[in-house]
């Protein structure tokens, strides 16, 4: 049976509020984790889809911002709040994927209020999961057998798809990692030259 605490992923490099942050919530019964870089979040959030996000902004090698920006487009059900001391107010700038802003100089019940009003609001039916997946040029493998490189929108893995003889991907072909169906965007000749796009 699933567990019906909500949960939450923080992602923030600086060790002091990581713990702080695991610490309160743990001890309001939320499933934490932890991320101390974009990087890491993103394996966590395959190995496990939290309910919420709480995301420093500025981070080194891969910021809030495109964290942000990948949770929103692969997986949009999760909500986020983005966390920064660059802000003083709670509305979200412009170029944050965001639901909500914290800044870090505010007190600490500002946030419960946030993370509590944002777990329960119901999320806009325009939110919805990416159909369909990009996919690379094909290519050929050693023995000559022509192959494409699809990623899935889901896992965000990426795996090889075999080509028949008329060298078109499949319109549908199943994820070998999470088995989610892939619609894939459209047929590829094996004479094309650039990866789409």
């Amino acid at each position: 049976m699933r567990d019906v605490r909500p949960r939450l992923l923080i992602v923030d490099d600086g060790l002091p509020i990581r713990m702080s942050l695991l610490s309160m919530f743990t001890a309001l019964h939320y499933g934490v984790r932890s991320a101390p870089d974009g990087f890491t979040a993103l394996a966590e959030i395959r190995n496990e889809i939290p309910d919420l996000i709480l995301s420093e902004l500025n981070m080194p090698g891969m910021s809030g911002y495109e964290l942000l920006s990948i949770v929103r487009r692969h997986f949009p059900s999760i909500r986020v709040i983005a966390m920064s001391r660059a802000f003083s107010d709670e509305s979200v700038s412009p170029g944050v994927a965001a639901d909500g802003l914290y800044p870090k100089d505010a007190h600490p019940g500002l946030l419960l209020r946030m993370v509590e009003d944002i777990i329960h609001r119901r999320r806009s039916p325009f939110h919805r999961p990416p159909s369909a997946a990009y996919f690379w040029t094909p290519t050929h493998t050693v023995s000559g057998e022509p192959y494409v490189t699809i990623t899935c929108p889901g896992c965000l893995r990426a795996f090889s798809q075999f080509l028949d003889s008329s060298a078109a991907l499949p319109a549908i072909a199943d994820c070998v990692y999470c088995r989610s169906p892939i619609h894939c965007m459209g047929f590829l000749p094996l004479n094309c030259a650039a990866p789409r796009n």
